[in-house]
C-alpha cells in the first residue's frame, strides 16, 4: 500500500515547472533531431562502406572492447575490495577512484603522457629495459579508454556488492568454502547483474572517449584514430562524414540504454 502510494503521479502539473521541464527536454533532444533530419539517408549505405569509416569504427570497438576487459580485471577486485573490506584511507581511495569521473580527459591523458610516456615515471624504465614505448599506440588508445571508464564499473560493481545479501557468502565460509572459492562462486554470481551493467557503461564510456585518446595516442589513421577522432577531423572536410559517425555513435547509445533499462529506468 505504502509503495503504491510512493508511486501515484501528479495528474495536474503546475505550469511553473511543466515549461521549463518542456524547455529542458527540447533542449536535450532537438540536436538529435537535427542530427537525424541531416543525415544523408540516400548514401548512407556508401557513406558506412567507406575504408576511414570502417576503419575507425573497427579500432573503437577493439579497444573499447580491451579497456573494458582490462576494466574488469582490475576493476571488480577494486570495487570487492571497497565494498567488503574494512581499511584505514578508505575513503581516500574511493575519491581517488572516482576522480576520472570529474577530472578534464585533457588533463587525463596528460597525466597518463607523464606516468608512461617516454621520459614518464614508468614509461622512461619500460622503454629502458624492454623497449616498449606506449605514447601514440593502439595500447595508448586502450589505455587511456580504460582510464576515464573504469570508474563507471567500479562504482556499479561496488553498489551492487554492497546490495548483495551477504549472509550466502556467511553460508558459503559455514560450509568450509575458501575465501577465492566464495567470491568466485557465490559472490560473483550475486553481482553479475551489476557487473553487465557496470560493464556495458564501461564500454560505452571507452567507446567515446576523445579528450585523454588524442592527448596520450594521438590521431594516426588505422592505429589510433578513433571514430570520436574520426568525427571531429571529418567536421572540418566531410561534413556528411562526421553525421554518419555520429549516427552510429548514437545508435550504439541508444543501444546502450536499451540494454540497461531494467537497472535504472523505472515505469
Amino acid at each position: 500500500m505504502l509503495a503504491s502510494s510512493r508511486r501515484k503521479t501528479v495528474r495536474r502539473v503546475p505550469v511553473a515547472l511543466l515549461v521549463p521541464a518542456a524547455l529542458g527536454l527540447a533542449f536535450l533532444v532537438l540536436p538529435l533531431v537535427g542530427l537525424l533530419v541531416r543525415a544523408p539517408w540516400s548514401t548512407l549505405p556508401q557513406r558506412l562502406t567507406q575504408p576511414g569509416v570502417l576503419t575507425a569504427l573497427r579500432l573503437s570497438l577493439q579497444s573499447a572492447t580491451l579497456a573494458t576487459l582490462l576494466c574488469l580485471v582490475f576493476g571488480v577486485p577494486l570495487a570487492w575490495l571497497l565494498a567488503r573490506v574494512e581499511f584505514p584511507g578508505r575513503r581516500v581511495v574511493r575519491a581517488l577512484v572516482t576522480v576520472p569521473l570529474v577530472l578534464p580527459p585533457v588533463v587525463g591523458g596528460v597525466a597518463l603522457l607523464l606516468v608512461f610516456g617516454r621520459r614518464g615515471l614508468l614509461g622512461a624504465w619500460l622503454d629502458r629495459t624492454f623497449g616498449i614505448t606506449l605514447p601514440f599506440t593502439t595500447t595508448a588508445v586502450v589505455l587511456a579508454e580504460a582510464f576515464v571508464a573504469m570508474p563507471f564499473l567500479i562504482i556499479a560493481v561496488e553498489g551492487a556488492l554492497r546490495g548483495a545479501d551477504s549472509r550466502y557468502e556467511e553460508a558459503a565460509a559455514t560450509l568450509g568454502a575458501g575465501r577465492w572459492t566464495t567470491f568466485t562462486h557465490v559472490t560473483l554470481p550475486l553481482v553479475a547483474p551489476g557487473i553487465a551493467a557496470g560493464g556495458v557503461l564501461c564500454w560505452a564510456r571507452a567507446l567515446g572517449e576523445f579528450g585523454a585518446t588524442i592527448t596520450f595516442a594521438g590521431s594516426f589513421p588505422g592505429r589510433t584514430r578513433t571514430m570520436p577522432l574520426e568525427v571531429y577531423l571529418a567536421l572540418e572536410t566531410d561534413l556528411q562524414a562526421a553525421i554518419v559517425l555520429s549516427l552510429i555513435l548514437l545508435a550504439v547509445s541508444v543501444a546502450i540504454l536499451a540494454s540497461l533499462r531494467d537497472q535504472w529506468v523505472t515505469a
